[in-house]
């Protein structure tokens, strides 16, 4: 690839075609926009950033927004040639002529390629050039009047050099055009094919990333099931504890009452066996009265579990325990031997209950006054 030289002026820089250029001053200066750094903008003036720190000073690569950075002081910049420059277009850009470019970088032509870099000169590299231009157009002039004959005959050489390089340009403009449409569909291409490997590198990762998900979901659900379960153990173990804690509570209760019903009985047993010994043969006068299995309230069952509706013909009295034991054999004036196997709420001291089959039996009864005998 070609090299050019040509200067920079301190004229100022146009931002059209060109990157970085809108915010040039006329004076060769840049004020700091927001989002800028060194880098991007020693990119965009072709420059590098140690160029821009030791132009302005700076220790560092810190920036502020609306800050002056002085550009004129750079003696190079290399500017590559882009899509739609032409070189009276970088010399409005660069504040210099046509003439000063094809001059500067020995050009014989106007045409320019795409890609070419061309090293440039800033307003104080021009200022010294400058000021040798007396000294250097005075040996110019020397040079000129003796080769003055020899530019007479390369007159004709240099027509037709001049046709020569314009069907040059034509080629090349052709040749330029040719490469630029292949680029362009290479680009394409490439575009198209990037994309794609995007689109399948996407695709790929949104895949990883539902597949993580489903196995984190998985994961939390399997833990979720574990701790359920390990929940329902352990409640299902406490019940069964509490239930059998209950039951030995049940158990220890029940004992308790039968060893308490033991006991009572064990001591009902020896009242009444002192009772029996004690009214075995004892006579007295007691108040009777007469009732039936089918009284209002009344089971049926005695107190020492004879049914008197199974046996309606029964012999049974209700007493006092206290005076007469239960199970006691007694004779009752008016209604024959019977055996106290009941008793009855109101049934205290010398007082009997007689069971009758029927309720007219019972009326028939009354209340009477009679002898009994406790014959054992």
């Amino acid at each position: 690839m070609k090299k050019f030289v040509f200067t920079l002026g301190t004229t100022a820089i146009l931002s059209a075609g060109f990157v970085g250029a809108a915010s040039a001053s006329t004076s060769g200066t840049y004020e700091v926009q927001k989002g800028d750094t060194l880098w991007k903008i020693a990119q965009n003036h072709n420059v590098s950033v140690d160029e821009l720190k030791d132009a302005n000073n700076l220790t560092s690569t810190l920036i502020y927004p609306n800050q002056t950075l002085n550009l004129s002081s750079i003696k190079e910049i290399v500017h590559t040639v882009k899509r739609g420059d032409t070189l009276w277009s970088i010399g409005q850009h660069y504040g210099v002529t046509v003439e000063e470019i094809k001059e500067w970088n020995g050009l014989t032509s106007d045409l320019v390629f795409p890609g070419e870099q061309f090293k440039i000169k800033t307003a104080q590299a021009a200022q010294s050039q400058t000021a040798s231009a007396p000294v250097a157009k005075a040996a110019t002039q020397a040079q000129q009047s003796q080769t003055a004959q020899a530019q007479q005959e390369q007159a004709a050489q240099e027509q037709t050099q001049k046709e020569q390089e314009q069907a040059q340009v034509a080629q090349a403009q052709a040749a330029q055009e040719q490469a630029q449409k292949e680029q362009e569909q290479a680009q394409a291409a490439a575009q198209a094919q990037a994309a794609q490997e995007q689109a399948q590198a996407q695709a790929a990762q949104e895949q990883a990333q539902a597949q993580a998900a489903q196995e984190q979901a998985q994961k939390e659900q399997e833990q979720a099931q574990a701790a359920a379960q390990e929940q329902a153990a352990q409640e299902q173990a406490q019940k069964e504890q509490a239930a059998q804690q209950q039951q030995q509570q049940a158990q220890q209760q029940q004992a308790a009452q039968q060893q308490q019903q033991q006991s009572q009985q064990q001591s009902q047993q020896q009242s009444q066996q002192q009772s029996q010994q004690q009214a075995s043969g004892k006579s007295m006068t007691v108040e009777a009265t007469a009732y039936t299995a089918n009284c209002a309230g009344c089971s049926g069952t005695t107190a020492t579990g004879v049914n008197l509706k199974s046996n309606p013909n029964q012999r049974v009295i209700a007493v006092d325990p206290s005076v007469i034991p239960l199970g006691s054999k007694v004779y009752v004036e008016g209604y024959g031997q019977a055996v106290a196997a009941d008793t009855g709420g109101a049934i205290k001291g010398n007082r009997i209950d007689v069971f009758v089959s029927s309720d007219s039996a019972a009326q028939d009864w009354g209340r009477r006054s009679v002898k009994i005998t406790v014959i054992d």
